[in-house]
């Protein structure tokens, strides 16, 4: 197989899904106008994921993340404070 063939052959999957991407963001944008993307975070699985978020909202700042706020699911241990 010939090398540039091969490397066309690597490269339409990327390009077919950035244009499938490029198009998708086009027709929302043409329906609901501008958007405004963020990191979210999610309390319930303690992950973040990138989102559109409202005009009104902040996105997710990091620096303001305290991990023993979260509450692993599935974590039903007692404390002794809880048994007593």
């Amino acid at each position: 197989m010939e090398p540039k063939l091969l490397a066309l052959l690597i490269l339409v999957p990327f390009t077919v899904v950035f244009v499938y991407a490029g198009l998708h963001e086009y027709k929302r944008y043409k329906s609901q106008g501008r958007a405004k993307y963020g990191l979210v975070y999610d309390e319930e699985t303690g992950t973040t994921h990138v989102t559109g978020i409202d005009e009104d909202e902040d996105g997710y700042d990091p620096e303001d993340y305290d991990p023993s706020n979260y509450n692993e699911p599935g974590s039903t241990k007692e404390t002794d404070d809880e048994r007593t």
